[in-house]
């Protein structure tokens, strides 16, 4: 079993010098193989549905990733501290750990997964273990691993269960030879990464239970997204976090992509709102599984010029690295978010000056901002 043994070497590796990023959960790897429950030809499954005085229980995996805790903090308002499980298999930090329920969930331990979701009587579940585009790219067998095997796992689990599963999809999930100014909801998509490869594989398998066994699936493509509270963690768009922390040690940024790049994204409060709003929508208002969501679009030159507003000093120099600039060269410039807009009401709280005002309030740069001002 070589490959497993390199499989898990790899995951170790990178479970040690990896920060935070966008949906991303390493995981050991013990097996690659088929799920072991199959699911039966003549199977007919029905999501669970909730009065407002019954909560749902949920269940994050991934969780330590830069949504994760977010998400469970919103949805520990809404729903109860007790009825949110956030999960991964790294440990936590102490604030994490005692604000709420945390386990060790492991999504290529089917067993374990399952058991997780039947002891704890789960009936929403958000899949957030993922390897993103560039650390993917680095280790594609762990990223396939990963972002496909362990997906299979969750949605078996779910349509058995009668989860209601949301999966995050990614612009990533477009490719070169997509529409990229707006890009539709449905197009071709011919990704040229194992994580928008793997992305794809999703949203197909998760309409396909769907439609197949009435797995109440839902998934958003989400942008870059932006948040104050993380490090970057290995995706192309992460850019856009580390200038803001440069900015502030250092007052100088190089970035790794051309200057004028376009690329959509959104700001973290933005995206945990639309997961929500999009797990909550009635199912009869959805028209489609996979929706795209977009809240605004800017290039690395717009964005420092925002910067340079409350850092005048900054100094923003350009080193491209090929394999992240091939990677955003394929993406969309914009998304064409209009039937999430039109059917379930999604509509954007942050654009690019708001989005810039609220990242160095939250880092600490308030003498920057009073100087500025």
């Amino acid at each position: 079993m070589p490959i497993v043994r390199n499989l898990g070497r790899a995951a170790s590796q990178l479970l040690q010098s990896s920060g935070c990023g966008c949906g991303v959960s390493l995981v050991p790897v013990r097996a690659i193989g088929v799920s072991p429950r199959q699911v039966a030809s003549d199977a007919s499954f029905h999501s669970v549905t909730f009065s407002e005085s019954d909560h749902p229980r949920v269940l994050i995996t991934g969780g330590l990733g830069q949504l994760g805790v977010g998400l469970a903090k919103l949805l520990r308002k809404r729903f109860g501290k007790n009825n949110v499980i956030l999960s991964d298999i790294r440990k936590p930090a102490d604030n994490v750990f005692y604000s709420g329920p945390f386990i060790f969930a492991d999504i290529l331990d089917y067993k374990n997964l399952r058991e997780i979701v039947v002891n704890n009587r789960i009936t929403w579940l958000f899949h957030y273990s993922a390897l993103l585009s560039a650390v993917g790219e680095a280790n594609v067998p762990l990223a396939r691993a990963v972002n496909i095997t362990g997906l299979h796992n969750v949605l078996d689990i779910a349509a058995e269960h009668n989860l209601r599963l949301f999966v995050p999809s990614t612009i990533g999930a477009f490719g070169p030879t997509s529409p990229r100014d707006p890009t539709p909801d449905l197009c071709i998509q011919r990704p040229r990464t194992i994580y928008g490869v793997s992305k794809v594989h999703a949203e197909l398998m998760g309409e396909y239970y769907h439609y197949r066994y009435g797995l109440d699936f839902r998934c958003l493509r989400y942008p870059g997204i932006i948040s104050a509270d993380s490090q970057p963690g290995g995706g192309t768009t992460d850019y856009a976090v580390k200038i803001f922390h440069d900015a502030i040690k250092t007052g100088k940024f190089k970035c790794y992509l051309r200057p004028d790049t376009r690329l959509p994204m959104m700001y973290i409060d933005d995206c945990l709102k639309a997961t929500l709003e999009i797990m909550e929508a009635p199912a009869e208002s959805l028209t489609m599984r996979t929706y795209n969501i977009s809240a605004m679009s800017f290039t690395p030159e717009e964005l420092a010029q925002e910067v340079q507003k409350y850092v005048p000093e900054l100094q923003m120099t350009y080193s491209v690295d090929q394999v992240r600039q091939a990677i955003a060269d394929s993406w969309p410039m914009n998304f064409d978010d209009s039937n999430a807009r039109r059917d379930w009401g999604w509509k954007h709280d942050y654009d690019l000056p708001e989005l810039v005002t609220t990242m160095f309030s939250y880092l600490g740069s308030d003498s920057r901002i009073a100087q500025a001002n």
